[in-house]
């Protein structure tokens, strides 16, 4: 099965109250997501909003992550695999910051074929503006309506199936 997924996340303040918000479309269907915390960072719940997604889908799917966020993305091309191999340590040999969700991602990233592909946030993308509204919806503690069904009942107009 292929699916495509945009993912935001949102804090106000940093730290402060947070949201995160993700879009899951696979051939026929659209699916909506998101959630608060009380305190916590923007980075947090831009990998919450992958994690809670991630989660969401079958273990054996071929998923294109969209994010708008260079610390998700450059992360999992780029990083994790060097923060693993020198014992959850960065570059500078301090502790990876958020370790706790990097963990989360990776294990929910187990058995998926995943291209990870980083976005601009806040342009003409109505998919990434849509998850940046779920996001600071919840992060403001006024969670918009979540839509859950059939790509012909969205109201953002999808310019492709899921790849």
């Amino acid at each position: 099965m292929k699916i495509t997924i945009f993912t935001d996340g949102s804090s106000r303040g940093n730290p402060g109250p947070g949201g995160w918000g993700a879009i899951i479309i696979n051939e026929n269907n659209v699916e909506e997501i998101g959630g608060r915390e009380d305190n916590t960072t923007n980075n947090r719940m831009e990998l919450k909003a992958a994690i809670e997604a991630l989660r969401e889908i079958p273990v054996d799917a071929e998923v294109t992550i969209n994010s708008d966020s260079e610390y998700v993305v450059k992360g999992m091309k780029e990083w994790i695999n060097g923060w693993q191999r020198n014992g959850w340590k960065n570059s500078q040999k301090k502790e990876v910051i958020n370790r706790d969700l990097w963990e989360n991602l990776l294990e929910a990233t187990r058995g998926q074929k995943i291209v990870w592909k980083h976005i601009r946030g806040h342009s003409d993308n109505g998919l990434n503006n849509r998850c940046d509204e779920i996001a600071t919806s919840f992060a403001d503690n006024m969670p918009t309506n979540l839509y859950k069904g059939p790509i012909s009942g969205y109201f953002i107009k999808l310019d492709h199936k899921p790849h």
